[in-house]
């Protein structure tokens, strides 16, 4: 039973300033919905004991009645919760000191380490299945026995996909807060990070650890991650110069390894031969790369790199929206048996968020059209009677679960960025 979610933390104020209040009506908007969908979060979701956001509670026909186990979508979820909810503060402050967002990251950041998770992931078609499962009473070990014993502690576990959407949560919440344990948090993630980098590819960083099935796979989000990861350490620790090296060779392979096909999208990973895989061109993997090139951008001084992730941009928002210019996943999942799976259901609001990174730093009308047309849909199309936010943004509103309703927050938190440039 969840507990009022205001009721749980701490306060914490957040340091960081923002403009006098003289936005225009669209701002305003904009921030009522992100501060409704932001009350539904976490009083549907949020756990303070486990500082988690919870997809659902699970229970199956194996396990004896009464005996409820939790499913975590931590990478799928949690830190891109982390994430928007520090987008948000840092763009409108005085709604999340009414939300206590500080309070909520403070208790996440202290328990959800101490969480001792079990995980596993398989793979469709380049499509991640996470399953993650935490139980006070180890009920769900024991009847769920393909679930390896590993723990979290510190945000670390075997895959770098995950390691790297921590740090990234991290270094957005340090933004937000000004908190150092933060930053530092995100340094030894990256730390970790690195002993990923023995790949048969000559570069990059391998999917997961060494020893588990499928290690030696390098993907593209992986890639994405680490790349985004060194460059915004490059510009918050500059006197560190080894995240800039990492950065720039980092996405010197990237650019190279033939991940970005002729269409100018990113397919999901390499072969065995280190060629191309076809898989499918995720939102997501068109997103990451956005914010990845901007912090490379801002570190270096260097419009190359958001030059490139214009052509990114604009071959995403070409080839992954319908005729009304809504964001779809490339095998239209959201309306399908499974609707795009917890993690699927993730990656629209990524690549969202990270398009509003590079609206930002250099705006295109396309972009702020695109965003704020997608996120009148949500509201429109995609929501329920109690403001449950569903994974299908054209509609019709599919149930919503935690992985889509943040993914929709996304989108309401960019359109309130780009409607105040």
């Amino acid at each position: 039973m969840h507990i009022p979610w205001a009721d749980l933390f701490t306060g914490t104020t957040f340091v960081t300033s923002v403009k006098p209040s003289t936005q225009a009506r669209g701002v305003t908007t904009y921030t009522e919905k992100a501060v409704t969908a932001i009350q539904v979060l976490n009083e549907e979701f949020y756990n303070s004991a486990t500082g988690v956001w919870d997809n659902a509670w699970w229970s199956s026909a194996n396990v004896s009645p009464g005996l409820k186990s939790l499913i975590l979508d931590i990478k799928a979820n949690n830190n891109q919760i982390i994430t928007t909810l520090s987008d948000f503060s840092t763009l409108r402050l005085e709604e999340a000191n009414k939300l206590n967002i500080g309070g909520v990251l403070a208790t996440t950041y202290e328990n959800a380490q101490k969480t001792t998770v079990h995980t596993m992931k398989t793979m469709t078609n380049g499509l991640v299945a996470s399953s993650y499962c935490i139980d006070s009473s180890s009920g769900c070990m024991m009847k769920r026995g393909f679930l390896g014993k590993r723990g979290f502690d510190d945000f670390l576990n075997e895959f770098y996909d995950d390691e790297g959407w921590w740090a990234l949560a991290w270094i957005r919440a340090s933004d937000a807060t000004g908190n150092d344990q933060y930053l530092e948090a995100a340094i030894d993630i990256f730390n970790d990070m690195q002993t990923g980098t023995d790949t048969p590819c000559g570069g990059g960083i391998r999917w997961k650890k060494e020893g588990e099935d499928g290690s030696g796979y390098v993907n593209a989000i992986a890639n994405e991650l680490y790349l985004a990861t060194a460059a915004s350490l490059a510009r918050r620790v500059s006197k560190n110069s080894t995240y800039l090296d990492i950065a720039k060779k980092q996405w010197n392979w990237f650019s190279d390894s033939g991940m970005i096909n002729e269409k100018g999208l990113i397919n999901d990973g390499l072969n065995g031969e280190c060629k191309n895989n076809g898989l499918q061109t995720w939102s997501y993997n068109q997103g990451v790369i956005l914010g990845a090139l901007v912090e490379l951008s801002l570190a270096t001084g260097d419009d190359a790199y958001t030059d490139k992730a214009h052509k990114i941009a604009y071959a995403a928002i070409k080839e992954l929206t319908n005729k009304d210019g809504i964001l779809i996943e490339s095998d239209g999942c959201e309306t399908k048996e499974g609707h795009c799976g917890a993690d699927g259901q993730q990656f629209k609001g990524i690549f969202v968020r990270n398009l509003r990174y590079l609206h930002t730093v250099s705006p295109k009308p396309l972009y702020r059209r695109f965003i704020t047309k997608n996120a009148i849909s949500i509201w429109k199309k995609s929501r329920s009677k109690d403001n449950k936010l569903g994974v299908s943004w054209a509609g019709p509103y599919i149930e919503a679960t935690g992985p889509s309703h943040s993914s929709a927050l996304d989108a309401i938190v960019a359109a309130i960025a780009v409607s105040n440039l």
